[in-house]
């Protein structure tokens, strides 16, 4: 591999992890009430976001929807199956409680989403519309309208966000 290749990954990754932390800033921003505070780190996430993209694109990393589905698919399979399984040991041995927690749910709703790609590549060219909602505890995902109680963390179904 190129040195050019792995910069674009190791800047695709730092620009990815960018955006998510200045969201969870943003987050906590508008929790203490600083509202332009806030703002400021919701456009800079987008920017973030903006170079990521470019980076994919420059290594190439984006195809057409049926490859990136099934791309997906083995992502979220390697996450769940291999991935998590040791993180959790890890944490547990070392008896890091948030981070076993965290993990745990994270490999729990891994192998739902690869199931969700999965039935949207099954189901290409179907015509069927469906709704998405997601647990902001665990990340849990569901279709048509969230269960009483996430089965994962047990969030109640009032508190999970629709996917627009």
């Amino acid at each position: 591999m190129s040195k050019t290749k792995e910069n674009l990954q190791e800047a695709f990754a730092g620009e990815s992890q960018a955006n998510r932390k200045y969201l969870a800033f943003a987050k906590q921003a508008d929790k203490e009430g600083f509202a332009q505070v806030a703002k400021l780190f919701r456009a800079t996430a987008e920017a973030e976001t903006v170079h990521a993209h470019a980076h994919l694109r420059a290594m190439k990393g984006i195809s057409k929807t049926v490859e990136n589905l099934k791309g997906a698919i083995v992502g979220e399979m390697f996450e769940f199956k291999e991935m998590y399984p040791g993180m959790i040991e890890t944490a547990k041995k070392e008896g890091d409680k948030a981070a076993e927690r965290s993990f745990i749910y994270a490999n729990k709703v891994e192998e739902i989403h690869a199931a969700l790609y999965q039935k949207a590549l099954d189901n290409i060219d179907s015509a069927e519309e469906v709704d998405y909602y997601v647990c902001p505890v665990c990340g849990y995902t569901c279709e048509n309208e969230p269960p009483q109680k996430c089965p994962v963390c047990n969030t109640p179904a009032k508190t999970f966000l629709k996917v627009e």
